[in-house]
């Protein structure tokens, strides 16, 4: 995948093996076993995740010494490996809402770019945190370890650990979906029911390669499930709760697409556009002046509940709503009033 492609992404950074022994299989070690399986292993991330609990054999977790028999399926969870790009610390303000040795929940703003790539190898969060982590301990080595990604343009809570098996912990919670997230999205269009599930697989559209596509047939893609419910409606759009299933590339954005409530000014999924109302000029104003307020999609990360990568403790976090899609909110709060006057 091009950088350019994996520069905007809301997905969550870990890969998924699965392997079976083969009946002539020799006893070996696991981590001697998975080295020569999985490219660019290294034993580290290998003993990281033992440690974490993230390699199952026939299901049951298992230490890094464990000698492989045939037959046995073996699954493991590894964070992705860090890319070669060189980390520029750069002083930015980040609103940090909770910090400890482990994690750190961090509130990012809208326009602001998790990882350098592509276009974007400064201004970053990541450069953010670098230099932060760096001021703070006084270890020029200091770095941050990420474990899921919000897109540019979305505002909101986001995770990230502060060493490897925090990390490598995480992302097992993650691939477990036992990580509880929650996002509030204004969409075009009055929903139909009070609540609902979206499930299709996800994969890059065809002709867009910086988009993502449902694919209903469930051949094509990776599997994902968005649940939503009505928070406040006004007619021409509505006010939903998100809650992530499962964590894809740009997973609320294309569900809603495909269902017909593209976000409120996502341009890249056809939101930016006037689909639901009159023809009025001064509705196309109105319109106009709520895009100008919130020059994004209308999609804020809530909430975040987690059980603690080293203490096992339940935390969760939540943010206010953001002043533009307040804003944006509040408008067609009004705008509804004067429609019943």
């Amino acid at each position: 995948m091009p950088l350019e492609e994996i520069n905007d992404q809301e997905q969550d950074l870990f890969e998924h093996h699965r392997f079976v022994a083969d009946p002539g299989q020799g006893a070996l070690r696991i981590d001697k076993f998975l080295m020569a399986k999985i490219q660019n292993a290294s034993r580290n991330k290998i003993q990281q995740a033992a440690a974490a609990g993230s390699i199952l054999v026939n299901d049951k977790a298992v230490k890094q010494n464990y000698k492989v028999r045939p037959g046995d399926v073996i699954t493991i969870v590894l964070t992705e490996p860090p890319r070669d790009t060189v980390i520029i610390p750069e002083d930015i303000p980040v609103d940090i809402v909770f910090e400890d040795d482990h994690i750190m929940l961090v509130n990012k703003k809208a326009g602001m770019v998790v990882h350098p790539a592509y276009g974007n190898f400064t201004g970053t969060l990541v450069n953010a945190l670098t230099y932060y982590l760096r001021q703070q301990s006084g270890n020029e080595e200091a770095q941050s370890y990420l474990v899921h990604r919000i897109d540019k343009d979305t505002s909101g809570i986001m995770l990230v650990a502060k060493n490897e098996l925090a990390q490598t912990r995480l992302a097992k919670e993650f691939f477990d979906h036992t990580i509880d997230r929650k996002y509030t999205a204004l969409v075009w269009g009055d929903m139909e029911e009070d609540e609902g599930t979206i499930a299709g697989n996800l994969a890059r559209h065809k002709n867009n390669r910086k988009i993502m596509t449902v694919y209903p047939d469930g051949e094509t893609g990776k599997h994902a499930v968005t649940h939503w419910k009505v928070l406040e409606r006004f007619g021409y759009v509505t006010m939903i709760e998100c809650t992530l299933e499962t964590g894809r590339t740009h997973q609320i954005r294309a569900h809603l697409k495909y269902i017909k409530h593209p976000l409120f000014n996502d341009a890249s999924y056809g939101g930016d556009q006037i689909l639901k109302g009159t023809t009025f000029t001064k509705y196309r104003q109105f319109i106009k002046n709520c895009f100008s307020a919130l020059p994004r999609q209308a999609l804020h990360a809530r909430s975040l509940g987690l059980k603690h990568p080293i203490s096992g403790e339940y935390m969760f976090f939540d943010s206010d709503v953001p002043a533009d899609m307040t804003e944006v909110i509040e408008k067609w709060e009004h705008y509804v009033v004067h429609q019943k006057e």
